[in-house]
């Protein structure tokens, strides 16, 4: 199964001009200035005045739900394929949060596999909020070395009133596991950490590294712009070498406590923050609250994929930062971080995952995965199962 994709203005996510790429099944086969067309049957995609990236990484998206804090009524259903899809995502790892109970390993497994099947590439995280993490096979080594969908531990919560408040020496013992069982099957193990609104931020992280030969890299912290005080300490630790990652989950009339995405981007690289430890996930599917125009909370919505692209968008079109710049925090750097790696870039012998979007607008155009078309003119052209 040949796919030719002709004329596009290829960023890998480095800019490397104007390309014509050959997918073979479902991997990048050529990457050449012109390609003609295959004398056998293939699908042929004009991509002349369109820009070409790679597919899209949601690091942090919770594929099963989530919600849940207000009673069982505000749970949030499950993600659709093509929510993810249309928003030009194409990885997914799922993460379960607050809700460890009713939430299980069991079944975001299953839906990695449902993702897996349906068209694009999910892998998951083991735990939860709580420590001891609650774990599938009863230790974390046995699920990331044992479970190919499992690639680390999280969300573990830290600075927040809903985390099992866990010690310095804890966190440092479930990084320790996740690192060594990660490094026997090929991901980085890492863990991921959700930071709440608590007044002591990262200070649990620092005291990690400081006092034990844990790495800051084992660490991928998570909602870093949910206030601007976190938001100041997470440059200074990425500044020690940290990974932080922004949520593009959020509600406009929340934004006064919030840092946005895009402006936050610009910021953190203008004090210096290396690109390369900047990540965006959208964690989708979350129950976000509905203010009224007096601040009244009025019900409750779920949280989009779509927010990820739109805040990427927002970073060029608005703040005005390089395409390949912004482009690199939902491709190369969380597969970077995550080791991933046969995905974030377009390159020769890496997996097909490509979205082309609008060199004007930015509105995204086509999607594939694994070489196949799954949106096309912007609309999805691959259903999930029950979606008729």
């Amino acid at each position: 199964m040949l796919t030719l994709i002709k004329n596009g203005l290829v960023y890998s996510p480095d800019f490397i001009g104007k390309k014509d790429i050959l997918i073979t099944s479902d991997k990048i086969g050529y990457i050449l200035d012109t390609i003609e067309t295959p004398a056998v049957p293939a699908t042929i995609i004009d991509a002349e005045g369109k820009l070409v990236f790679p597919g899209f990484i949601d690091s942090h998206i919770h594929i099963i739900g989530a919600g849940g804090e207000e009673g069982f009524h505000t749970r949030t259903p499950e993600l659709r394929m093509t929510d993810a899809t249309t928003a030009g995502i194409t990885t997914v790892v799922g993460v379960i949060g607050t809700d460890g109970t009713t939430r299980t390993m069991e079944a975001l497994l299953a839906k990695a596999y449902s993702l897996e099947n349906e068209g694009i590439s999910a892998f998951i995280h083991t735990g939860s909020y709580q420590v001891p993490v609650k774990t599938l096979s009863g230790k974390i080594e046995n699920d990331i070395m044992l479970i190919d969908k499992i690639i680390g531990v999280g969300e573990v919560a830290i600075a927040d009133a809903r985390s099992s408040q866990p010690t310095s020496r804890e966190l440092a013992r479930i990084a320790s596991l996740a690192m060594i069982s990660g490094k026997a099957c090929g991901v980085k193990g890492v863990v991921n950490v959700h930071v709440g609104e608590g007044p002591d931020r990262l200070s649990l992280l620092e005291e990690v590294v400081s006092t034990t030969n844990v790495s800051i890299t084992q660490f991928h912290c998570t909602h870093i712009n949910r206030t601007r005080n976190l938001f100041e300490a997470g440059i200074e630790y990425a500044k020690r070498g940290g990974f932080v990652d922004f949520t593009t989950c959020t509600d406009p009339k929340s934004m006064q406590k919030e840092v946005k995405c895009s402006k936050a981007l610009k910021e953190m690289l203008e004090h210096g923050v290396p690109i390369e430890q900047i990540t965006f996930t959208s964690d989708g599917q979350i129950s976000l609250p509905v203010f009224d125009d007096n601040l009244k909370q009025v019900g409750f919505k779920v949280g989009k994929p779509a927010t990820l692209y739109r805040e990427v968008k927002d970073a060029i079109l608005e703040e005005q930062l390089p395409i390949e710049t912004a482009i690199r925090v939902i491709t190369s750097n969380p597969a970077e971080i995550l080791g991933l790696n046969a995905k974030g870039s377009i390159k020769e012998g890496k997996d097909a995952d490509v979205v082309i979007v609008d060199k004007e607008t930015m509105v995204i155009d086509t999607v594939l995965a694994r070489g196949k078309v799954m949106v096309q003119g912007g609309e999805a052209v691959v259903k999930d199962v029950f979606e008729w």
